[in-house]
């Protein structure tokens, strides 16, 4: 049982190496399939061959069913969890345990959730990223948490939250030019994937304070809140919300596929919009340049070498890096 001090020693070298390490972790699956040539582990049927509409994804909540309890030695004495032991001694800015929408089981475009919470994923993915960092450290020699957990892919083996994560596209019908936008996460104010590039904007499947149990409204409020700095939004009207409204009529939403990471196994939907220049200035004019979990990166001309350089050569999350490589094989299809 390791002491606070040893602790954050292995805590500290998870973060400074996240994606070196995701990158080697990926080889602990050698048998599950991986998205577009990146480290992201999928199952066979979460990546169709073509865009889908998110529309026509279909949703169903379920009783949760009990997971058996994993057992780890990775805690200094005293903390009963990965998440207790990171609120206590090593707590980013944002970090609170909120009611999430679980993954049950994906078939046929139909997604079945329960309810978990934040955490449940904390303590499970992020307690395997620092056994994988222990062990790269000598501090042990099996990766028996994660060994228990199995396929990853397997949402009956772990608390599977789901963060619905968008590469935005600005499109000018006129010259043909297509604008991508980055984020940074700043190690400082996240819990995951700190000091790594991502798409934006990324949300964890939730409801926002009324029971709204949609995919699209949950990208909604992370558009507001990340792209505009709008403050954290609670139980919205998207009907009268006219940026809901506005984003809604102007916007292109394609689903391209699912993947875990290797390393923490964070769940990610892979979804691109795509809206029209005009449109996109008039609902982002004001874009920051800074969030409540990094900086916002200017856009970047969409084209192969951007591509190239964010999925092969830059710390980009292997969620972001396979979402970059998926759209841009269907580049024709999402934007002509």
């Amino acid at each position: 049982m390791p002491t606070p001090d040893q602790w954050l020693a292995v805590r500290a070298h998870l973060l400074r190496h996240r994606h070196a390490l995701a990158l080697k972790a990926a080889g602990e699956y050698p048998d599950v399939p991986k998205v577009a040539d990146t480290p992201l582990l999928t199952s066979p049927h979460w990546t169709p061959a073509a865009p889908v509409p998110l529309a026509d994804l279909s949703l169903e909540l379920r009783p949760s069913p009990e997971l058996p309890p994993l057992v780890t030695d990775l805690l200094p004495d005293g903390y009963r969890s990965y998440s207790e032991a990171m609120a206590a001694l090593a707590a980013p800015s944002v970090f609170e345990n909120r009611e999430t929408y679980r993954l049950l089981g994906f078939t046929d475009r139909h997604l079945t959730f329960g309810i978990g919470s934040y955490f449940d994923g904390i303590d499970v993915g992020e307690a395997c990223a620092h056994e994988y960092a222990a062990r790269e450290l000598g501090h042990t020699g099996e990766l028996l948490l994660r060994s228990s957990v199995g396929n990853p892919c397997d949402p009956s083996r772990r608390p599977t939250n789901v963060a619905i994560s968008t590469l935005t596209i600005r499109h000018d019908p006129a010259t043909g030019d297509a604008t991508f936008f980055l984020h940074w996460r700043d190690p400082k104010r996240v819990g995951h994937a700190g000091g790594m590039y991502q798409v934006l904007p990324v949300g964890v499947f939730q409801s926002a304070g009324d029971d709204d149990f949609s995919l699209w409204h949950s990208m909604i409020r992370e558009f507001a809140e990340e792209l505009l700095g709008v403050p954290e939004v609670h139980a919205a009207d998207y009907v009268t919300w006219p940026f809901a409204r506005e984003l809604t009529s102007a916007a292109r939403v394609s689903y391209l596929g699912m993947g875990v990471d290797p390393l923490t196994f964070a769940t990610d939907m892979l979804t691109v919009a795509v809206i029209e220049a005009q449109r996109f200035d008039s609902l982002f004019g004001d874009l920051v340049s800074h969030n409540d979990e990094g900086r916002v990166l200017e856009g970047l001309p969409f084209t192969a070498a951007n591509v190239e350089r964010f999925v092969h050569h830059e710390p980009t999350q292997a969620a972001g890096a396979a979402l970059l490589s998926l759209a841009w094989e269907h580049r024709e299809a999402l934007i002509g």
